[in-house]
Order: C-alpha cells, then structure tokens, then sequence
C-alpha cells in the first residue's frame, strides 16, 4: 500500500483544467520527484494533492483513505503537509513560534516533537528564538520544512524548496530531504534542476503539457532523452 496514491487526478482554475488524469505513488522512506518545462503543472497538482485545488476527477489517498473531498484544514491530520515555495514562514514569528504553529495539529506532544524536529535542524536549533524574516533564504526553507513535519507526517510535498538558493544551501536542504526520507516518510518533491532531481530521488516523474509523460527509476529517467521530452519532441 502506498503512502500516497494520485488515480487520474484532473484539476484546474476555473472550468479549464490544467493537469489531466496525472497518475503519481509515493512510497513510505523514497524521494520521488516531479521535473518537467515551465507550465507542466507540477505546482497545480501539487496544491491538487493537498486541497488548494479541489480535483475535476480522480482520487487522493493517503495511507488508502481517500482525501479528494476532505477539507484543506484536515488534510495534515490525515498525515499529508505541504510546503510551498513562496511565503512558508511566519517572517514576524521566531523559529520556536513557527514550529508551535505547525505542531498545532499534532498528534503527539509538541514540545517534544519540537525536540525531535530541531535534532534534525541543528542549524534551527542554534536560532530558536531569532524571528524567521532574520534567517537567510536557506535557513527559512529549512524552516518550512521542519514546521510542516511537527505533526509527523506520513507524506512531505515540497515545491521547488531549492529555488532561488545558492549551491551550498541547496546541497543543504537535499541533504534534510534525504534524512527525512530516511526517516520512513514519503517526500514528493517539485525541483527544477533535472540533475539534482536525478542524483537524490528514488524515482522521477516527468510533466509534459498537463500530463504525467514518463515515469520510473532515477537511473531509468537518466537514460532517456531529456531535452526532447521536455521540448514535446518525444
């Protein structure tokens, strides 16, 4: 049983959709990525998994319950976060307050969640009581992430948690996405770079025009043509 399971996800703003029937699993302990050109839909099925956007069609399970219809608030209690690339922190709030407002939720204690998460964010854990519009780009990413697994998710989806961060830091944050991976969750991460996407996921989907293209192992994505797919060429 996968940790999540997409079946023909259709979904859209307003009555046009953008994604059409995109099928994706997400395994408990792997890293699988979505990459594909600019205006895919990686960003519009992702806030389709996580209740942004309600799908046209098509189921998401979690842990096999369906949460298609299941309010955007609850989701997180079903085990399902979601950190998105732009404005994921609390700026006025310090790290310790952001991490309180993500174990809102929690199912187990959070202040000893707390504990746990910033023994994974040691660099956080040394900046508890800065306020987050403080923290470099990186450090607030992190920040993101480490708020959204207070309440022990089963399934982290990331969009874009690299972009705009300098080579060091995004080493950085792959380094927690595998740790947390390692950790027995699913993470579903939307990247840019193919050849990070390549070099630290499990397995790799590629969108084309709305559509899941081709999927299957690292290695099996690596060996395609790549620069034709992502030009529709192939």
């Amino acid at each position: 049983m996968p940790a999540l399971s997409a079946e023909a996800v259709t979904a859209g703003y307003g009555r046009s959709p953008i994604i059409n029937e995109i099928s994706l699993t997400a395994e408990l302990g792997t890293i699988t990525t979505i990459i594909g050109p600019n205006g895919a839909g990686k960003s519009t099925f992702v806030k389709s998994l996580i209740g942004i956007l309600r799908p046209m069609s098509g189921k998401v399970k979690v842990n096999d319950v369906d949460i298609t219809k299941v309010p955007g608030h609850r989701i997180a209690g079903h085990g399902l976060v979601y950190v998105p690339q732009n404005d994921n922190v609390f700026k006025r709030l310090t790290v310790r307050e952001n991490l309180e407002v993500g174990g809102f939720a929690s199912r187990s204690d959070p202040t000893a969640r707390m504990g746990e998460v910033l023994s994974i964010f040691t660099d956080l854990a040394k900046a508890v009581d800065k306020k987050a519009g403080f923290l470099s780009g990186g450090q607030q990413n992190l920040l993101a992430i480490a708020r959204a697994l207070m309440v022990d998710p089963t399934v982290i989806l990331l969009d874009e948690p690299t972009a705009g961060l300098s080579p060091a830091y995004t080493d950085v944050v792959w380094a927690q996405i595998e740790r947390i991976s390692n950790l027995n969750t699913a993470a579903v991460v939307v990247e840019q770079n193919v050849e990070r996407a390549l070099g630290h996921s499990d397995f790799v989907h590629i969108f084309v025009a709305g559509r899941n293209h081709v999927h299957g192992t690292a290695a099996e994505i690596a060996a395609l043509d790549l620069p034709s797919i992502f030009l529709g060429r192939s």
